[in-house]
C-alpha cells in the first residue's frame, strides 16, 4: 500500500477491530511515520451521524480554540477580513467568533448548521479568498489528506488546523485513545514530519505547538504563534500573571483592541430574512 502523503513505501504495523465487528489493518509512511488505515469501506456506517455520541468535548473544544484564535487572529492576520471554518459542524465555532466580532462563516457538506445559520458559505455569494481558514479536528478524518488539503486551500491560503500528533512507539499508538475504534472515523495520524512534508508540497511555511495545533501559512511570520500565544504549556503562576498582563498591561507580548461583538447585527438580519 502506497503512503497517502508522499505516495511512497508503507509497512503494516497492526490491525484494530472498528465499529466493535471491523478488523482495519494500519500501515505506517517510512518516509514521514504518518499512520493510515487500509480503504475505508466501513466509513458510510461510521458516518450515520455527522457528530458522534463520545465528542462530549464538542463544547469546551471550541470555546478554548475561539479564545486562542481570537489572540492569533488580532496578532498575525488581518483580523477585519473575511474568515471561513472549514467542516463547521452546528456552526458553533463560527457564532462564537462572530459574537466576538469577527467576520467568520462557515461550510460543512455533511451536517446542519444550527448556530450560524445565515453564516454559511452555501447561503452568501462571498468569496472564497478568506484571510484563514480553520479546520478544527478535519484531517484525521480524510480518507486522502493531499486532496482534502487541496479542498481546503481552494478557500483561503492560511490554514489553522487541530489534529493530535501520533506517539511515538507502535506500542503507544495501538493503545491511544485519539484513535476511538469504536467510532471508526479517525483512518489519518499524522507526525510533525508529514504535516512539513504537506507544508512544503504547496509552498506553506509550517508552525505547530507540538501536540494538537498546527498552522500553514502563506507568509512566513516572525516567530512560532504558539509559543507566544499558547498559554497552556505555562505553569498556573504564569497564567495567572498573563491574564492580569493581558487584561491591565495590552504592551505584554501582544497586541488588543476592543471589537464590537457582531450579535446585534446578526439578530437584526436574522430578523430581516425571517420578516
Amino acid at each position: 500500500m502506497k503512503s497517502k502523503i508522499t505516495n511512497g513505501e508503507t509497512k503494516k504495523i497492526f490491525t484494530k477491530k472498528f465499529l466493535n465487528k471491523h478488523e482495519v489493518s494500519f500501515f505506517e509512511c517510512v518516509d514521514t511515520g504518518f499512520i493510515q488505515t487500509e480503504d475505508a469501506f466501513w466509513l458510510d456506517e461510521a458516518y450515520s451521524e455527522a457528530i458522534t455520541k463520545l465528542d462530549v468535548g464538542l463544547v469546551q473544544r471550541n470555546i478554548e480554540l475561539a479564545n486562542f484564535t481570537e489572540r492569533l487572529l488580532v496578532n498575525y492576520f488581518n483580523d477585519d477580513a473575511a474568515f471561513l471554518d472549514y467542516a463547521g459542524g452546528y456552526g458553533l465555532f463560527t457564532r462564537i467568533m462572530r459574537n466576538k466580532g469577527f467576520n467568520f462563516y462557515s461550510t460543512d457538506k455533511f451536517c446542519k448548521n444550527i448556530f450560524a445559520e445565515y453564516y454559511d458559505i452555501s447561503e452568501t455569494n462571498i468569496k472564497k479568498d478568506f484571510e484563514i481558514v480553520t479546520a478544527f479536528e478535519v484531517l484525521e478524518h480524510l480518507p486522502n489528506p493531499i486532496q482534502g488539503i487541496e479542498d481546503i486551500l481552494q478557500y483561503g491560503k492560511n490554514i489553522f488546523f487541530t489534529t493530535e500528533l501520533r506517539p511515538t512507539t507502535i506500542e503507544e499508538v495501538q493503545n491511544w485513545w485519539y484513535l476511538i475504534p469504536e467510532t471508526g472515523q479517525h483512518i489519518a495520524l499524522y507526525t510533525a514530519k508529514s504535516l512539513e512534508f504537506i507544508a512544503k508540497k504547496y509552498n506553506k511555511h509550517f508552525y505547530t505547538d507540538g501536540k494538537w495545533k498546527h498552522l500553514f501559512t502563506e507568509e512566513q511570520l516572525l516567530v512560532n504563534p504558539f509559543t507566544t500565544l499558547d498559554f497552556t504549556k505555562d505553569s498556573f503562576l504564569i497564567k495567572k500573571l498573563r491574564r492580569i498582563l493581558f487584561k491591565h498591561d495590552r504592551r505584554f507580548g501582544f497586541s488588543f483592541k476592543e471589537r464590537k461583538s457582531l450579535v446585534q447585527h446578526d439578530w437584526d438580519d436574522a430578523k430581516n430574512r425571517i420578516s
